[in-house]
């Protein structure tokens, strides 16, 4: 690979004992990093010989795959610097079955991404990765207490204020005063939501018709106006396809398109979906608090938490608002983010929010594909390949530094045995009876 980033496979000798050359093993990454399957990138680099004449050998999808978790072992467990200006960005990921795994990424507040720029993936460095049956305060407080050992103690920790992590991160700062807590702002705007909603008379009504209506239609020759379906987690945090739903059928309702008319009569609409009438003032409220917690979140996000960030935020506010409740859940939001801002020194930015550990997240259970159905494998230790810089000179070092053996070692101290493990053992008798 040139200083370009350009691969070079024609020329690619394999170092030291690989069978394999790095820029081979870079562009397999990259395929997987970009949502190719371990399989699929196989195959495209073989597409890719025949079709451009490459005298290549192509790896088998076992082999890319031992390089993705040797990959991630390494950027778990290769050195990092000490410094006294770390931020911690802690969450669970959860899968089917009982383990939850906590991971803790980090980067210096020195490096964070300019205002008005979000942090990426690469911007991060992967700290600890714990998978485990279940979690307790002083648990998660005993793992941030090993992880200074990697970062030192950090200046502030962000996290969505779970019972475990929040309580975890109190005990950490009883030995740590000078460590901060941020609560990630996307949570915080959630729990509002979900507080507002639960009691506004007409939520629990609307959401029974919209279950109702997406049964009644999705059938029909009206589902293409099928409700979006709920989300069973985090509902609060991913209501607005739904509230966009319900604007859009409101207007479709009142002033049918000629579009629209073409697949569905007036009469059946109105039939189907003139319940929302109805609902039309709570909903233009409910699309005004979602509109102001978008843009606190993405303030918040691409700012940091500072003790400017109150008084920036208020200037982005859409006002004035139709509905005095949107102005108090606006006050509500620049307090919290004033209160926030108040932790940091002068001039000092902390990061406000843990979106972008949702996404290693999301990012992995695609890497995982079929997988994360089976709870954690083996392949949760290529967490940290997500973070990874895949130039031809940082997937060398990290490859030198995690061997295949460091990596099955890892496997067996902190993974038993997996959902797909346990299923084909309970199987094993009757799988081998006779017809």
């Amino acid at each position: 690979m040139d200083s370009s980033g350009q691969l070079d496979l024609l020329h690619d000798e394999p170092p030291g004992v690989h069978g394999y050359g790095v820029d081979t093993i870079c562009l397999f990454l990259r395929l997987v990093m970009q949502g190719v399957s371990l399989r699929g990138a196989a195959r495209v680099l073989a597409l890719m010989s025949e079709a451009f004449g490459w005298s290549i050998d192509i790896p088998d999808w076992t082999t890319g795959r031992l390089w993705l978790m040797r990959v991630g072992h390494a950027m778990l467990t290769m050195p990092l610097e000490k410094a006294d200006d770390w931020a911690w960005l802690i969450d669970h990921s959860v899968q089917i079955g009982q383990e939850k795994c906590l991971v803790i990424l980090g980067i210096r507040l020195r490096d964070l991404p300019p205002p008005g720029e979000c942090m990426r993936h690469h911007d991060l460095r992967l700290i600890a990765l714990l998978p485990r049956v279940s979690w307790t305060r002083p648990e998660v407080a005993a793992v941030l207490e090993d992880a200074v050992g990697r970062t030192g103690v950090p200046r502030v920790i962000v996290n969505d204020h779970g019972v475990d992590l929040h309580g975890g991160v109190e005990i950490f700062q009883q030995r740590h005063p000078s460590t901060k807590e941020v609560y990630d702002i996307k949570h915080k705007t959630a729990c509002l939501l979900k507080h507002r909603l639960e009691k506004h008379p007409r939520w629990k009504e609307f959401q029974h018709r919209v279950g109702q209506t997406r049964c009644a239609v999705q059938q029909t020759e009206m589902a293409f106006l099928v409700p979006p379906a709920p989300k069973p987690k985090a509902r609060f945090m991913n209501l607005q396809p739904q509230l966009e739903w319900a604007d859009g059928v409101l207007d479709i309702v009142d002033k049918p398109p000629a579009t629209v008319l073409q697949w569905v009569t007036a009469e059946r609409l109105r039939d189907k979906l003139g319940w929302l009438s109805d609902f039309t003032d709570a909903v233009s409220e409910w699309s005004e608090w979602q509109q102001v917690m978008n843009v606190a979140v993405e303030y918040v996000d691409r700012q940091g938490i500072s003790r400017a960030a109150a008084r920036g935020l208020c200037g982005q506010l859409p006002r004035p608002f139709a509905h005095a409740s949107t102005d108090a859940l606006a006050k509500e939001l620049v307090c919290f983010v004033a209160a926030q801002g108040k932790q940091t020194r002068r001039g000092e930015r902390f990061p406000g929010s843990t979106e972008v550990l949702e996404s290693c997240f999301g990012k992995m259970k695609v890497l995982e594909k079929q997988q994360s159905r089976g709870g954690f494998t083996s392949l949760v230790v290529s967490f940290g390949a997500i973070l990874a810089n895949t130039t031809s000179q940082a997937i060398q070092a990290a490859l030198q530094h995690s061997d295949t053996k460091a990596v099955y070692q890892w496997c067996k101290e902190h993974l038993g045995t997996t959902l797909f493990g346990k299923r084909k053992l309970a199987f094993a008798e009757s799988a081998t009876k006779d017809g």
